[in-house]
């Protein structure tokens, strides 16, 4: 695989080829990352990236798009189909900036929204004063009940009610529940706002049927490819008829250039992949997975956010357990788990050190693990946690890691 690489750029590809030994190699649960099939590979790396195509499906600003036309189209259509959108808008380049766009087209600079700050499960574009958007919009934030951890959609309606904001924004980064789309959908038609959706953790749970849809309830929704989705690094905007236009001028002119249209193709075929049955088997494994986890981190003593999970993630609290999030997020690192650390609700800690960390199964469950190897890893990130002064032990767990990786080969078709 990539001879022309390697035989150019030695320097490069051995970098490449000791990133792709760590994939194989390691138990990969950061909630955020999964593992594109070979056709999404190829399409990401092919001729499509010689094109130049400013604008969209017959009305572009260069010649010779009659071929990229089409494979935009495909994916604007496969797009709709999914996630039963009226309007798909498929050349947002990430997650952030199709935050932006949808925020551009729905509002003005200073305009007032409502959404759930970070150390409580949101995300960084989502009104953090160090992002663009905490920078050119006004938000303001709703909490997670104290007690259950979760949202409290009549908490949601008194600070709305109390706030007045323009826009209502129902999307979370590490939230294990489910997302109370028609709630929130409510309270913004009640105030006569847009209500929007960032579903860039769950798109492919919503896809694969297990998690509840923001259509009819919410009027934007933006999600990434990647993730539970299993596409490419991208994102989309899906939104109901009425603001197509909006959104569209918001992506280009507004926010971005010429679209990458090798991505395109690659989330083309991510959507195709996502329609088959078998995905729909794929998105059940991923929740039955994580409620594994979850049940067996709770017997080794572990605290959870909210008691336990409905989606991919589990958010740990790991206070008890004596050890913050970042000295466990290295400590697994050198037994080749995978973590990300991440805030709790209410963390005393700094957000570089934190108290928790997330934990996300969309990875092994592409590689094929199931409910009894999910308590075999929760396991093993128990001995390692209570272990980790001793690097004999930790020697011992690390070969187990990389047993359990042999069974289940990531990518056997690459050399």
């Amino acid at each position: 695989m990539l001879p022309n690489i390697h035989s150019f750029d030695p320097e490069l590809y051995s970098a490449m080829s000791s990133e792709l030994d760590r994939q194989r190699n390691s138990l990969e649960l950061i909630a955020s990352e999964n593992f594109i099939s070979i056709r999404v590979m190829e399409a990401m790396g092919s001729w499509l990236n010689n094109k130049y195509s400013e604008g969209y499906p017959g009305r572009r600003y260069y010649g010779g798009n009659q071929y990229i036309d089409m494979i935009e189209t495909l994916a604007i259509e496969r797009a709709k189909k999914l996630f039963n959108a009226e309007h798909a808008n498929v050349q947002p380049h990430a997650g952030t900036q199709a935050n932006m766009a949808a925020y551009m087209a729905l509002l003005k600079p200073g305009q007032k929204i409502l959404s759930i700050e970070l150390p409580q499960g949101g995300h960084l574009s989502h009104g953090s004063p160090v992002n663009f958007s905490g920078m050119l919009y006004s938000f303001v934030f709703y909490g997670l009940d104290k007690e259950t951890e979760r949202i409290d959609p009549d908490n949601v309606r008194k600070v709305a009610e109390r706030e007045k904001p323009d826009l209502i924004l129902c999307g979370y980064s590490a939230y294990p529940r489910q997302f109370p789309f028609e709630e929130f959908g409510e309270i913004a038609h009640e105030l006569d706002v847009p209500c929007m959706a960032d579903v860039a953790h769950i798109a492919g749970l919503i896809a694969g049927g297990v998690h509840p849809n923001p259509f009819p309830h919410c009027d934007v929704v933006t999600t990434t490819t990647h993730k539970t989705l299993r596409g490419p690094k991208g994102a989309i905007i899906l939104s109901k008829e009425r603001y197509a236009q909006r959104i569209d001028k918001a992506v280009f002119p507004g926010s971005q250039g010429g679209p990458f249209d090798q991505m395109i193709a690659a989330k083309a075929v991510a959507f195709k992949e996502a329609m088959q049955p078998s995905f729909k088997e794929y998105a059940k494994q991923i929740v039955k997975n994580a409620k594994a986890l979850a049940a067996r981190l709770m017997e080794h003593g572990f605290r959870l956010v909210s008691g336990g999970t409905d989606t991919h993630l589990v958010l740990v609290d790991l206070r008890p357990k004596h050890i913050t999030g970042r000295e466990a997020e290295i400590i697994l690192e050198k037994v080749d788990i995978s973590v990300n650390r991440n805030m709790i609700p209410g963390d005393p800690q700094k957000p570089w050190i934190t108290s928790g960390i997330r934990l996300g199964t969309p990875a092994l469950t592409t590689r094929g693990l199931k409910e009894n190897d999910m308590e075999y890893i929760a396991d093993l990130i128990n001995k390692t946690i209570i272990h980790r002064d001793d690097n004999k032990t930790l020697s011992h767990i690390k070969e187990e890691v990389h047993e359990l990786c042999k069974l289940h080969p990531l990518y056997p078709e690459i050399r």
